[in-house]
């Protein structure tokens, strides 16, 4: 019992190697996400692209909401190189480093179409990355591992947004963009070491036996599980639980620029004080799942969040204001280190990983089909309402969400009435069903 608990206590939990090799996989999630959104996105305002084009542009982002199309071929076929999972992670890495040095060779301003081919290709390969990457993590955390699992790996992601959408705003004051672009393929290729030495997660069962039952038996399983009526209430709140989130960050940067901040201004800010919030809020948010539960923290981190809204507001209404704006990235960065973390390890908990690739995707499909396609009109909306209003909008999405989740995550409970574990059973109101050794 002593063993047991000190393998359970924060610092050992941490300090496995996994973590590590979690940290570095997360970092290669996140690196090719704002390449096709933000970054790109200040790429086009410098270049004079309009603002109903730029907020357009987030629908080259469709693949990261429709990836449960092609998961099930991940949990189906094992590629031939690193096994079921990493092996995956590493094609889709290659191929990112492929097509985001193609990026370098257009201009938006002359090709705007053929960027846009671009970057869907890019957001292709991204999204079936992470299809391979989040049933890795799945597959390689136990219950106890989750929070601190997720909020590595989350810390990770957040670094490399950090990098894409902070460092790289830096040194396009410098170089070119296309060069930018080049050095960030460069990354993606550092990426495949850490695929190579990462731990194979051991399965607690085999792939489906055809490709028809990788297609049928995710589904199948998770409504049986869940209940019909109580699934569709839980897919509903995935696609609306960080819509505040994605309304703001979707439009930060030309709200930013516009604002009067230069791109030097904004990356090393975000690239400095961000990072060191975002890791004090992804850590803080591991250790509050682990310490309070995943109900409690989702109630807690999304009424946390809209707090960044609230500050961006503040800085329409004031205008350029260096204080206020160091104040919104803190709060920005530390509160989606909060939700981030927390999200994850509730999407985790509720996969059987029989079929982790294939849940998983469909899950967080959703989840990327609030920040792709509900925040598309953004730009519009800035555009007619101004961006006090925009942000005062941004904020009030959040109550849906808040009214969905007495329904499966009451504040009473520890965990969702629905989590699964390993052997794919339900755990209901005792929260001290725990998977087994």
């Amino acid at each position: 019992m002593v063993e047991e608990q000190k393998s359970r206590s924060p610092l050992r939990v941490f300090g496995q190697p996994k973590m590590a090799a979690l940290l570095v996989l997360g970092f290669s999630s996140g690196l090719p996400f704002y390449l096709t959104s933000k970054t790109l996105q200040a790429w086009m305002t410098v270049e004079g692209v309009d603002l109903a084009t730029i907020g357009a542009m987030s629908l080259v982002a469709l693949p990261y909401s429709f990836k449960w199309v092609w998961s099930p071929l991940i949990d189906r076929y094992v590629p031939p190189l690193f096994g079921r999972r990493r092996g995956w992670v590493f094609l889709m890495q290659i191929a990112l480093f492929l097509t985001i040095a193609w990026m370098s060779f257009h201009d938006p301003r002359r090709a705007l179409q053929i960027v846009a081919i671009n970057a869907i290709l890019i957001a292709f390969f991204s999204a079936t990355q992470d299809v391979a990457l989040d049933a890795y993590r799945t597959d390689v955390l136990d219950d106890h591992e989750m929070g601190a699992g997720a909020a590595v790996f989350v810390l990770g992601y957040r670094i490399a947004l950090l990098l894409t959408g902070g460092l790289a705003l830096v040194l396009a004051d410098h170089i070119p963009w296309p060069s930018v672009y080049l050095i960030m393929s460069g990354i993606m290729i550092v990426c495949t070491i850490a695929t190579w030495r990462s731990p194979e997660p051991v399965l607690h069962g085999p792939p489906p036996a055809s490709l028809s039952d990788a297609v049928r038996l995710p589904f199948q399983e998770f409504f049986q599980r869940t209940g019909a009526i109580r699934g569709i209430i839980i897919l509903v709140f995935i696609v609306l639980y960080k819509l505040p989130e994605y309304l703001a960050q979707n439009m930060a940067t030309p709200f930013l620029l516009q604002t009067g901040f230069s791109q030097t201004e904004i990356g090393a800010i975000q690239g400095g004080v961000g990072l060191v919030a975002t890791i004090f809020g992804t850590l803080a948010g591991g250790a509050a799942v682990a310490k309070i539960g995943i109900n409690k923290s989702l109630w807690s981190f999304a009424i946390l969040g809209a707090a960044a809204n609230i500050m961006f507001y503040l800085l329409a209404v004031v205008g350029k204001n260096h204080a206020l704006l160091w104040a919104s990235v803190i709060i920005e960065n530390f509160s989606l280190g909060l939700v981030n973390g927390v999200f994850v390890a509730f999407m985790m908990s509720l996969c059987n990983v029989q079929f982790s690739a294939t849940q998983y995707a469909l899950l967080s499909s959703l989840m990327s089909a609030s920040r792709d396609i509900l925040v598309a009109p953004a730009g519009k909306i800035a555009e007619s309402t101004g961006w006090p209003l925009f942000f005062i909008i941004s904020l009030v999405t959040v109550i849906p969400s808040l009214l969905l989740l007495h329904i499966f995550a009451p504040w009473k409970y520890d965990r969702p009435l629905v989590a699964a574990v390993h052997t794919g059973e339900t755990v209901g109101h005792d929260t001290s069903v725990r998977r087994p050794k």
